[in-house]
């Protein structure tokens, strides 16, 4: 099985790389893709929440009382006290990531239901709804969301199969094919359940129309696909030597900077007209 750091670094290169492209296709506004990409970072570690103990387990439970304490909080601000405030915030912190986490692992087993593809599925799919209803993001962005999560916990149950075979060693561990699968076959039941908590989570999403005609979008990659090389320069300073040489000279006129007023309907440029040599006297008859 990977660490956690290598999860963490295979996952944001993969989210980043993503990014990139979503960058340069141009679909989405900054600031809503750097909250996809941390979807994706997220989804790298999610698989490893039913590892008791682990640091991403403790983080995720971590991240989820304070958002849902959060949430609560401004929820019903309007009714309460201040002191009761206090209560409603602290307690559904301390219940989220003591009392939840205690029973979540109570209930499941490391590479149980959680390292399966359903729950990756299920998983993006409640990304999907948390940006959609609670960010208050655009359909589009909230699927866009709901794959890079995606991707990010496939990446991460590819990446434990990889490290089940010692390569140096030349063997397979005995944990090879338990990481990357469609469902666990040693929990049915938990298996059961996660697939219909994500046919439940899939009538909650919006209309993925939106989504779906930006991905298949042809105008789109053809961009893409012009834009996977410079054309001329690599970052506007290493000259591409084989099409410099390939070109004929051209002419590069002299540059503006915006000072030299703009020549009158008559010609006249505004400025002084140029000395004249005098004209000869007539010659004496």
């Amino acid at each position: 099985m990977a660490n956690f750091p290598t999860h963490i670094v295979v996952g944001t290169i993969v989210a980043g790389s993503l990014a990139t492209l979503t960058l340069a296709a141009d679909v989405i506004a900054p600031e809503n893709l750097v909250a996809v990409t941390m979807a994706g970072s997220l989804g790298s570690v999610l698989p490893d929440i039913d590892l008791k103990d682990s640091r991403p387990s403790r983080a995720l439970f971590a991240g989820l009382a304070v958002f849902f304490s959060f949430a609560l909080l401004f929820q019903f601000a309007p009714q309460l006290s201040i002191a009761e405030m206090w209560i409603l915030w602290l307690g559904s912190l301390l219940f989220v990531r003591y009392g939840l986490h205690t029973v979540f692992h109570r209930l499941t087993n490391h590479r149980g239901v959680w390292h399966s593809w359903i729950a990756g599925i299920a998983s993006a799919f409640a990304t999907v709804i948390v940006f959609y209803y609670v960010f208050d993001r655009p359909d589009g962005v909230a699927w866009l969301a709901g794959g890079f999560l995606l991707i990010g916990y496939l990446t991460h149950l590819i990446l434990d199969e990889i490290y089940s075979v010692d390569v140096l060693g030349n063997y397979i561990k005995r944990s090879f094919g338990t990481a990357f699968k469609l469902f666990d076959k040693r929990n049915p039941a938990g298996s059961a359940a996660m697939a219909a908590a994500a046919a439940a989570l899939l009538f909650l999403t919006p209309s993925i129309t939106t989504f779906y005609d930006g991905i298949t979008s042809k105008p789109m990659w053809t961009s893409l696909h012009r834009r996977l090389m410079p054309e001329d320069d690599w970052f506007g300073v290493i000259i591409n030597r084989h099409r410099v040489a390939a070109s004929p000279a051209a002419h590069t006129p002299e540059s503006s900077t915006g000072s030299i007023p703009a020549a009158a309907p008559n010609g006249d440029t505004g400025s002084a007209p140029a000395a004249t040599e005098p004209s000869p006297a007539p010659a004496a008859p």
